[in-house]
């Protein structure tokens, strides 16, 4: 039997096709989804995969999900064999299997090209309501029975028709039934797309080229993530840190992570984090792994996409009674809360043995405000979106401003006139946040003030995190300010607040809401009077705090270098 191969160039053809399906993918997802977080957002994320679950294809989005989403169709695989038919979607979201919170729904569906199985397309989407005790998402939750409802792998259309038993099911256990039908159906819609795409593919090289084309890529993927572990010195690095608490105490939560680099082998090891948890900061075990990935990936071989190939060379321990190992009935609604600083730490573990890639930790939190309807006589709504920040500075470069964390990838806040025109809410102001960043040589990014008015009665909800421990610096740079939230009442009282489960406010309330900066790279007493001078006039930098941080003095508005302190040599 003579075996087919591909060559070079083809392969080459169909790594960027894979590619470009799953972009079409997503483009049909968003362009259909009802929900504003998807469709404005981008809360999202689709795959194409080959027909044993292989990662093929990704899209822009949430890089978060894609890392994991290749565990769900595995899972698809484990339960119905080889009962599988075209035309089929299977449908999931249970938090301890695909690690994130239950609004999080995958949808699997085979992809067939003239009656041969050829791979799989996978959406992910956070639906707005899953019944949960609160709108949208829980804050206070210390049971994952108090977070929605719970559907592990499942089948829910066959031969392209809807199961009615399971949509039934699904409508009954949300409070926005039109919102969420729209949304899975914009999922369905991403992966017949895909298959369309794929099918094109097919009909032009055949399936075997196809077949070799993917093994190709697999193995280029395998043998770059060798060479970039094997060139790098052995040794071990250990990080430590906090998060500011559960949700539902005051304690600090700790984070811990063990890099060791052993020839072409990383082994990261979670051993010394925090045991589960009460609070809704607990993680599965599949999208922790994937945190890792994405963060291994900025700093290995980031120029080329995940794939099936990806990450041969990563192990990762985590212990059995872990916050990032959830199990039943533990809460999972902020699973992400510690992300932002476990990414933080492995890059900066790694920096040691890479300098040159090395960078500052970022502001972290997807920094959460949510706002939804009380009254069952009007039209339910709700709205949830993450918030940008502040990053970190590195050897070469200052940090970058209003930029959505690591986490969060491709998302982006809702404009204002989609939120006012949606919503009775106002965005009264959307500006860089002064003097959030950490100084140094290279100073880090600036958070967000983003600010909100009701228009009418409503209630709302918040969770933003790392104040305690807002981004560190590296050589000698400083840490950034941490997140500051500001409720102010109609009746002129003021509250601070940083986690807040959902509560009713009343018109005319206003949020003011400050994300965090990024840390400082290299000590700030070398940061140039020009690039010093240039943050005072862009408004980035306050004259205080450039007095405090640069030893600079300022004179109407203009640096005096006579009276300043001398700056430093850098390297």
């Amino acid at each position: 039997m003579t075996t087919v191969t591909a060559d070079p160039i083809t392969t080459e053809v169909v790594r960027n096709f894979v590619i470009s399906c799953a972009e079409d993918m997503n483009a049909s997802l968003w362009r259909s989804a009802f929900s504003a977080l998807i469709y404005e957002g981008r809360d999202s994320a689709v795959a194409l995969l080959d027909a044993k679950g292989n990662m093929l294809g990704q899209s822009t989005g949430v890089p978060l999900f894609v890392g994991a989403i290749d565990a769900c169709v595995h899972m698809v695989l484990d339960r119905y064999g080889d009962d599988i038919g075209e035309g089929d979607i299977f449908l999931m979201n249970d938090a301890y299997l695909q690690g994130t919170h239950l609004n999080d729904f995958t949808a699997v569906g085979p992809l067939f090209y003239k009656g041969k199985l050829v791979g799989f397309g996978a959406a992910r989407a956070h639906w707005a309501d899953v019944g949960a005790t609160d709108p949208g998402m829980v804050m206070g939750a210390s049971s994952i029975f108090q977070e929605g409802w719970r559907l592990g792998p499942t089948r829910v259309v066959q031969n392209f028709r809807e199961l009615p038993d399971w949509f039934d099911l699904i409508l009954r256990n949300t409070r926005l039934k039109e919102l969420t039908l729209g949304d899975f159906r914009a999922q369905i819609s991403a992966i017949r797309t895909g298959e369309r795409r794929l099918n094109q593919l097919l009909d032009r090289i055949g399936v075997p080229t196809y077949q070799a084309s993917c093994e190709n890529i697999f193995e280029q993927a395998r043998t770059l993530d060798r060479e970039a572990i094997g060139a790098l010195k052995d040794g071990t690095y250990y990080r430590e840190g906090y998060i500011d608490n559960d949700g539902l105490s005051d304690d600090p939560v700790k984070v811990a992570l063990k890099v060791t680099i052993d020839g072409e082998r990383l082994i990261l090891d979670l051993e010394g984090s925090s045991p589960q948890v009460k609070g809704s900061i607990n993680c599965g075990a599949v999208q922790t792994v994937s945190i890792l990935r994405l963060a291994y990936k900025t700093m290995i071989s980031p120029d080329r996409a995940i794939t099936g190939g990806s990450f041969s060379t990563m192990e990762v321990k985590i212990p059995d009674d872990c916050m990032f190992n959830a199990k039943e009935p533990a809460a999972c609604s902020w699973y992400f809360t510690s992300f932002g600083l476990l990414a933080d730490q492995l890059i900066s573990c790694l920096s040691e043995a890479m300098p040159e890639r090395a960078t500052a930790a970022h502001y972290g939190d997807s920094m959460v405000v949510s706002f939804f309807s009380v009254d069952p006589k009007r039209k339910q709504w709700i709205s949830t979106e993450a918030t940008a920040g502040g990053w970190g500075g590195s050897n070469g470069a200052d940090g970058e401003s209003a930029l959505i964390n690591i986490t969060n990838g491709g998302f982006r806040n809702l404009p204002a006139e989609i939120y006012e025109t949606k919503f009775p809410v106002r965005v009264e102001e959307f500006s860089i946040r002064p003097d959030s960043s950490g100084a140094g040589r290279w100073r880090g990014g600036n958070g967000v003030v983003r600010s909100y008015k009701l228009l009418d009665d409503a209630a709302g909800a918040l969770w933003f995190d790392r104040a305690l421990t807002p981004a560190f610096g590296l050589n000698g740079g400083n840490s950034a300010q941490g997140p500051d939230v500001t409720i102010y009442w109609p009746d002129g009282s003021e509250e601070k607040r940083l986690k807040m489960r959902a509560r009713s406010l009343p018109k005319g309330t206003v949020l003011v809401t400050k994300t965090g900066g990024g840390g400082g790279f290299g000590d700030p007493l070398a940061r140039p009077f020009a690039e010093i001078q240039e943050d005072l006039d862009c408004g980035y930098l306050s004259p205080d705090v450039a007095a405090r941080d640069y030893g600079v003095v300022v004179k109407d508005g203009a640096i005096d270098t006579a009276a300043s302190t001398p700056r430093a040599t850098w390297g």
